[in-house]
């Protein structure tokens, strides 16, 4: 056989055959059990997560095809007939489709657009400052509201902007300028929803920046200054290089999950008045599944919506990886 062929070996040496506990033991395999017997309890510590993704997550999955069935409770999902491309092609030709595709693209897009370059400058800030307490200080009142429920938020968004008693109202009344229904208005419904967003989950974005930070060579900064170069030019050269692989791979996962926008606030802001731009993926998957028990044109939308997020994640994380070299997969 080919496999036990002798090596030919120079002249004056003596042949040598091949070992076949060599051929089974391959190198990736002994390294593999090396690594199991010396770090067995961080394998160990793996199973649990693990096990949480297979459960929670990939069988799952499986459930996906209740897109293509027309769901029946007494068959269930299995047994449940085949309809083919049915519901999709409801939810295609569905009047609101392009409505919801548009508002939901456009406010997660302005969402990632004002939350990622404020994080960054925010983190760039604090990175700056020397004085301990200050610095303290900010972090805390920055961070702070990403342990506020988004419940209490939509709350305290809904009581400032109230028409008849909120504080922005009575400040505008101060100046004599009539009342304001924000969230009745539909054209104010994008700008409170992000600018809350970002108010409540800058500080903590900012903490992942400031890492990236902490782990460049201050060596850098030193021959900087021997060069005379500035703080702004420091920063420009120096520490935000440092962080763009970080903020790439942020980047890249914001935009994957542009259409998987979060659901709670928007529904929680939204009223009669302002469905024309609040009504977004999410709320019409939930009214639709839920409130109209329609399960199978529920899950052909989401089925739809995490098609648009893969082929969003794939086309940026390429992109990212040409221009800057860096991406999810390196």
């Amino acid at each position: 056989m080919a496999s036990l062929t002798t090596i030919q070996p120079p002249a004056g040496q003596t042949p040598v055959r091949p070992s076949r506990r060599g051929r089974r033991d391959r190198p990736g395999i002994k390294g593999l059990r090396r690594s199991l017997r010396r770090h067995w309890t961080l394998y160990l510590l793996m199973v649990v997560p693990l096990v949480w993704f297979v459960v929670f997550k990939y069988i799952p999955m499986s459930n996906a095809v209740l897109a293509f069935k027309s769901y029946n409770v007494i068959k269930g999902i299995w047994g449940s007939p085949w309809v083919g491309w049915q519901n999709f092609d409801l939810f295609f030709h569905n009047p609101v489709f392009w409505t919801l595709v548009k508002n939901t693209f456009v406010l997660s897009l302005y969402t990632v657009a004002a939350s990622f370059p404020i994080a960054i400058i925010l983190a760039l800030a604090l990175n700056e400052v020397r004085n301990g307490i200050f610095k303290r200080s900010v972090q805390l009142v920055t961070y702070a509201p990403y342990f506020i429920s988004t419940v209490v938020v939509v709350s305290m968004t809904i009581l400032v902007l109230s028409p008849r008693l909120g504080i922005v109202n009575e400040g505008l009344g101060f100046f004599g300028v009539p009342s304001i229904d924000f969230l009745g208005n539909p054209d104010y419904f994008r700008h409170i929803y992000v600018w809350s967003d970002v108010w409540q989950t800058t500080g903590y974005s900012a903490v992942i920046y400031l890492a990236a930070l902490a782990g460049i060579d201050p060596a850098l900064h030193e021959a900087a200054k021997v060069d005379g170069a500035g703080r702004l030019r420091r920063i420009l050269h120096v520490d935000l290089p440092g962080i763009m692989p970080t903020a790439v791979i942020i980047l890249v996962l914001a935009v994957g999950n542009i259409m998987a926008i979060g659901f709670e606030k928007a529904f929680l802001l939204q009223n009669p008045l302002n469905l024309s731009q609040s009504e977004i993926i999410a709320t019409y998957v939930y009214k639709t599944g839920l409130l109209n028990a329609d399960f199978s044109g529920a899950t052909a939308v989401g089925l739809f919506n995490s098609v648009i997020n893969l082929a969003l994640l794939l086309m940026v994380n390429t992109i990212a990886k040409r221009i800057t070299g860096n991406g999810l997969w390196s």
